[in-house]
């Protein structure tokens, strides 16, 4: 066109359509490509590095519902080993005293630990901040000597022995592997639930509980009822983790759920990133591999590098890893929409008129 200009009222090019969906396309190419990372990762990897790339995936099923609990609905507890404990005990009892299958024993855990949580949240409705803090670190300081009080059930100081799950012949894999992908599998349905929760009304029900629950008691939001539920629903992530630890582990005991493992949920969420889903993750990862790392660095003094460590990576990055690469990647991903949107000789669309842009031959 000799003016170089020219207007018309039609849709936008395709190419912008196509521009439009790269970002999405980008999210779903990484998700599956991670996947299947994560897939091949115990055919690459010795037995021990397995094992505890396993262990980080059960902790971040643990740290996905105390984020949802702390960094959606803002409510903060000290004490989520305890539902981490009642998970796994339900399905070492199942196991070793009744005789049911491993599988069988997640769903049942999941149940008992929402079921105890919604008992907890009932209380804890009354109370906020610091308070609500301390009675769930009185949870996590009585659960040890709970599980020792009841013997006849946990085993007491002993604890329970189990048999880890033997995968079937026809699969060919062995322990380890086997496990590593039956929590994989238990990992990405917690996180596709997860998602979902916090993607439609709940979710947008718990963060306006979180930023004012007086105005969200006027939007008419049932706040007590949201919180209840986020207690439970924290809860049976936990008890899920829990279950799938002692499937793992074939072994419970009392020192196992003290409040050092409150506590380590508690940093692995605020390093992941507090409201975010994929946080829970990276979560999971620092609370399995830095205590490990800050033991074969110092055995004298490994709290010191542990904290060294934490303190240089919340200096780094204040708002978790995903808080601090989830920006990023976004704006990687609109850099082709943006050179996609504008190239020579095609059109620019602004509202409803595209405005046509070449050059005078």
């Amino acid at each position: 066109m000799a003016g170089g200009v020219g207007i018309s009222t039609g849709p936008a090019p395709a190419s912008e359509r196509i521009a439009g969906l790269s970002a999405s396309s980008w999210r779903r190419a990484g998700l599956a490509a991670a996947i299947l990372v994560a897939i091949a990762l115990p055919f690459l990897i010795g037995k021990y590095h397995t094992f505890e790339l396993t262990l980080a995936m059960i902790y971040a099923v643990a740290l996905l519902g105390l984020n949802l609990l702390s960094g959606y609905n803002g409510q903060i507890s000290l004490g989520h080993g305890a539902f981490y404990a009642v998970g796994a005990y339900t399905a070492a009892i199942m196991m070793q005293r009744w005789g049911v299958p491993y599988w069988a024993t997640i769903p049942p855990a999941a149940l008992i630990s929402f079921a105890i949580g919604v008992l907890f949240g009932l209380p804890a409705l009354r109370l906020e901040g610091p308070y609500l803090a301390l009675v769930t670190l009185a949870m996590a300081l009585a659960t040890p000597q709970l599980l020792k009080y009841f013997d006849g059930w946990t085993g007491g100081q002993q604890g329970i022995n189990l048999t880890k799950p033997v995968p079937p012949h026809w699969l060919g894999l062995g322990r380890d592997q086997f496990l590593y992908l039956l929590v994989l599998i238990v990992l990405i349905a917690a996180f596709w639930v997860g998602a979902n929760l916090l993607r439609g009304r709940t979710g947008r029900a718990l963060v306006a509980i979180r930023e004012n629950p007086i105005s969200a008691s006027a939007m008419g939001i049932d706040t007590a009822r949201y919180k209840t539920l986020a207690f439970g629903a924290s809860a049976a992530f936990a008890g899920v983790a829990g279950a799938m630890s002692a499937i793992v582990v074939g072994f419970v005991a009392p020192e196992g759920f003290g409040l050092l493992l409150s506590l380590s949920f508690l940093v692995g969420s605020a390093v992941g990133g507090i409201a975010t889903v994929s946080g829970a993750l990276f979560g999971g990862l620092f609370v399995e591999y830095v205590p490990n790392i800050a033991n074969d660095i110092s055995d004298a003094a490994p709290g010191a590098i542990y904290g060294l460590a934490l303190l240089m990576l919340m200096f780094a990055m204040p708002v978790g890893v995903a808080g601090y690469i989830g920006p990023r990647l976004a704006r990687l991903a609109r850099r082709p929409r943006a050179s996609a949107s504008n190239p020579p000789g095609e059109s620019k669309q602004i509202g409803s008129i595209a405005i046509q842009e070449g050059r005078k031959p």
